[in-house]
């Protein structure tokens, strides 16, 4: 997915709801810091940006959202990308994200008002979904220097409580990436 797809979906997803503060939770929240032109490959490759909405108790606006712009959707056979809505809590986040997330400053999003994961909580969420699709994201963004594997490694260290598995998983994966690569990383959980 291209930054401009992404801000037509967006666009899409604020008309549709008429609420424009979005979150862009998936793996294209990466589009959020970078052009795709500076990303590899595996790291835009993806046609889908995963929507949630900030004032959305309820889940209506992600449901609508999914309705319309959603997989197998019209709009999904007509530009061959799509926006499925789902609520935040899907994600499993380092504490404090929100306060470190990254506007989608494209104004061709207007009127959405977009902001995504910032890309080290990002990379921790979907070392915690843990699918291979993830993993490969995470070692792309690895591999091309855009993350960081001890701050990585820390962000791991702010998932809640409720989330102890996850974190454990997710530490002992960067660890072990960490001595594969040769870096230092902190020994202890």
């Amino acid at each position: 997915m291209t930054r401009e797809q992404l801000a037509h979906i967006l666009r899409s997803a604020a008309r549709i709801t008429d609420d424009s503060d979005i979150l862009v939770i998936g793996s294209q929240a990466i589009l959020g810091s970078y052009w795709e032109s500076d990303l590899p490959l595996d790291a835009w490759l993806s046609i889908e940006a995963d929507l949630a909405f900030l004032d959305d108790p309820d889940g209506k606006k992600a449901d609508a959202v999914d309705g319309a712009i959603g997989e197998e959707s019209e709009f999904h056979a007509l530009f061959d990308v799509y926006g499925p809505g789902v609520e935040v809590a899907v994600a499993v986040l380092p504490q404090g994200w929100q306060s470190r997330v990254v506007p989608f400053d494209m104004l061709s999003a207007l009127p959405a008002k977009a902001v995504c994961l910032e890309r080290h909580d990002l990379v921790v969420s979907k070392l915690a979904a843990g699918r291979e699709k993830d993993l490969a994201f995470a070692v792309a963004l690895i591999d091309s220097g855009l993350v960081d594997l001890p701050k990585l490694y820390d962000r791991a260290q702010l998932l809640s409580d409720d989330h102890h598995v996850y974190a454990f998983r997710v530490s002992q994966w960067l660890r072990q990436e960490g001595a594969r690569r040769d870096v230092a990383m902190p020994t202890s959980p």
